[in-house]
């Protein structure tokens, strides 16, 4: 199982591009690291696509290494 972690510290447009993410438009702008599960992308990702919420927007700053446990997935964007 593939897990994707979010996490909004390592977004180089956080703040710029927060009010057009599905994180903010679901979850407010969290305190920590999210991850989903693949049911959970999948989900994300047909609400995206539907244009019922606003795609992920985040984009990993290039001099943040990405937090993450083993197995999990950084950054897919949906949209």
């Amino acid at each position: 199982m593939t897990k994707l972690c979010i996490d909004c510290d390592t977004c180089a447009v956080r703040g710029l591009a927060c009010s057009d993410c599905i994180v903010s438009a679901i979850l407010g702008v969290p305190d920590d690291a999210l991850s989903f599960d693949e049911a959970e992308q999948a989900a994300i990702g047909a609400l995206a696509a539907s244009g019922l919420v606003p795609p992920l927007r985040l984009v990993p700053k290039p001099s943040s290494p990405p937090r993450r446990a083993p197995g999990d997935e950084l950054y897919r964007l949906y949209g």
